[in-house]
């Protein structure tokens, strides 16, 4: 889990979107919704999910190797870098 509380926030905020995305999905399953419509709303939930893990693991990083700005700068914004490219 994030250790600044400013991480701690915007993650809880994501998990709370993506929460409604799935809730919306739920409604439009049961209301019998098209395929299409219903496939676009997976992808972006699944899209949403993929930021969430990117944020949490960005923080994780910045946590446990420090900051770009610090001892190391170099290496953990290349790795942030690598992560944001995979994670998109």
């Amino acid at each position: 889990m994030p250790n600044h509380p400013e991480d701690k926030k915007r993650i809880l905020a994501r998990v709370r979107r993506i929460r409604g995305q799935c809730e919306a999905l739920e409604r439009a399953l049961e209301e019998g919704a098209p395929c299409g419509p219903l496939l676009q709303q997976i992808a972006a939930t699944r899209g949403a999910m993929n930021g969430l893990m990117a944020e949490v693991l960005e923080a994780h990083i910045r946590d446990e190797f420090g900051a770009p700005e610090g001892d190391g700068g170099a290496k953990t914004a290349e790795l942030l870098a690598l992560v944001r490219s995979y994670l998109k």
